[in-house]
């Protein structure tokens, strides 16, 4: 699971990044702070299963906080993004490339408009953020159009010349993207673009670039710095301009500021939260601090917004589950641990396919899946359920 972060220069996608992970990340106001990309890991939230069997669990990985599973996933901040991208402006091109693995995209704009379409600051207000939402979508497009157009005057002739499959053929044009040929048929014939590719005009080609990136890379849109005069009413025009798109209110800046003080021990709080607990002593600018973002995000809004940015990118939109392996008789590893794992798989997979997730050998070797809440014993080609308990049963 990789998640990306995009969005123009100075909206705080490297403060939304360090909030996430707590690794370092150079943060500045001015374009292109960052230049090579951070990789880090991050962490949905799951309801965890703990309580359903009267234990407490031992993550491996992650943790679990009163019943919360915190599992994590890989984050990547690229650099900034600016009209042209494509073109290799701004070192575009080499940035967009970063982004091919990623399964989703997390797009961070500056909801108060305080920063101009080059990542300069202005005044809150100056500049509509709705320009924002726009310009990106046409840089990701215009960035995958290019991908499809690269060598396909010749790659188009060949694949007619010799009757290929055009679906199998574009997967193979397109395996940076990780499409394979029944996603490409999927999205084709939803297109009525036809089989023979070398009819597919400019316009053609640019419509697929949009469904196969609307369908690859789905986007959610953090509304960053949220806690500005002025973001809310911007953040209500936003879903009013774009209603097919999903918005997240957040304070990157509160939710480093909450995390850092958690780590230096002077509140108690965990990431999602709608409240913290101050245990240590705060200074008077510290106090003043933390009750401005009680005040101004957490009562407001719940959360800080990071959190619910995270979970809804894999949740809502990639629409995974989080599925626990376990045994029937004992839910400890060899180890000790009680449920040490949970992995996210997309839902509709079946109880085959999380023991590939888990390991091949389980995948290869697959006698039947035993539903753990329920005691029933399923086939391979059940379908589980977010947050079901599974053992798998093998002949080795």
């Amino acid at each position: 699971m990789l998640i990306g972060l995009v969005g123009k220069p100075s909206t705080g996608k490297s403060t939304f990044f360090k909030a996430a992970t707590l690794a370092q990340a150079e943060i500045a106001n001015y374009p292109f702070t960052t230049i090579d990309p951070n990789h880090g890991i991050a962490y949905v939230r799951v309801d965890c299963v703990d309580k359903e069997f009267k234990v407490k669990c031992n993550p491996r990985e992650g943790k679990c906080v009163n019943g919360v599973r915190y599992v994590p996933v890989d984050l990547i901040d690229v650099a900034g993004l600016i009209i042209g991208s494509h073109k290799g402006m701004g070192r575009g091109n080499q940035f967009l490339d970063d982004l091919r693995q990623a399964d989703v995209l997390i797009h961070v704009i500056d909801c108060s408009g305080g920063t101009n379409a080059k990542g300069e600051s202005v005044n809150p207000g100056e500049y509509d953020p709705a320009e924002d939402v726009r310009f990106l979508e046409i840089e990701l497009d215009m960035w995958i159009f290019g991908l499809i157009k690269k060598g396909w005057d010749k790659f188009s002739r060949e694949v007619s010349q010799t009757k290929m499959n055009p679906y199998k053929a574009i997967a193979g044009h397109l395996t940076g993207l990780g499409i394979d040929d029944k996603f490409a048929e999927t999205v084709i014939k939803e297109l009525g673009m036809g089989e023979d590719i070398s009819k597919w005009d400019d316009t053609v080609i640019k419509k697929l670039a949009t469904a196969l990136r609307r369908k690859r890379k789905p986007m959610i849109i953090a509304c960053n710095k949220i806690d500005v005069p002025g973001a809310l009413d911007n953040f209500e025009k936003l879903k009013t301009e774009f209603p097919n798109e999903m918005f997240v209110p957040c304070s990157a800046e509160s939710e480093l500021a909450l995390k850092e003080a958690a780590k230096h021990g002077l509140i108690e709080y965990h990431a999602g939260n709608k409240d913290f607990k101050i245990i240590g002593e705060l200074n008077d600018k510290q106090k003043k601090g933390m009750d401005f973002i009680k005040d101004n995000v957490l009562e407001k809004f719940g959360n800080s917004g990071v959190q619910e940015v995270l979970d809804k990118s894999v949740f809502d939109l990639l629409k995974y589950i989080a599925i626990f392996p376990g045994g029937v008789n004992k839910l400890e590893d060899k180890d000790g641990n009680r449920l040490p794992d949970c992995f996210l798989i997309p839902s509709g997979s079946s109880a085959l396919d999380f023991a590939y997730k888990i390991h091949t050998d389980l995948g290869d070797h697959f006698i039947r899946a035993i539903d753990v809440k329920t005691k029933r014993t399923v086939g391979k080609e059940h379908e589980v359920k977010h947050r079901d308990v599974i053992e798998i049963v093998n002949d080795k």
